[in-house]
């Protein structure tokens, strides 16, 4: 089988609100699962940028990066007959502006929603990981 490697960056982007943090997910329109906002680093791009691109692009909310959040994550998975060995780097990112009213066809919906939540609605452990580490630094820092 033929393989490849992917490197991705995205976020975890949270606001703040009167009754406390809220973060960004989005459903992916191509499977309809719920998601952190990510996408893959463009050649010459840093990883930092590609992070902000791939969250504003998809979710149309602009952030600025407050911390990397720990080690990659990391995941094989199969695509059109080809292994690819995927490596994802987030970061967590602070509200700037913009609306998720205006996110893109990989996206079916974007929300801003509470950690707990996001944390049941989240398809996959590893993004469920990324957002408790979001959620470690926020309350570890006082950020939130």
């Amino acid at each position: 089988m033929k393989s490849r490697q992917e490197i991705s960056a995205g976020g975890v982007v949270f606001r703040r609100t009167p009754g406390g943090i809220e973060i960004l997910v989005g459903k992916a329109s191509s499977y309809q699962r719920w998601v952190l906002p990510k996408g893959l680093v463009g050649r010459g791009e840093s990883i930092e940028a590609a992070a902000l691109r791939e969250t504003e692009e998809e979710t149309g909310i602009r952030a600025r990066i407050v911390a990397p959040l720990g080690d990659p994550e990391r995941y094989i998975y199969t695509s059109g007959g080809v292994r690819v060995f995927k490596t994802v780097h987030y970061f967590l990112m602070e509200y700037v502006e913009g609306s998720e009213q205006n996110h893109d066809f990989e996206l079916d919906e974007v929300r801003w929603v509470p950690i707990e939540d996001a944390l049941n609605l989240l398809a996959y452990e590893g993004a469920r990981a990324v957002v408790r580490r979001a959620q470690e630094l926020l309350e570890s820092s006082g950020t939130g």
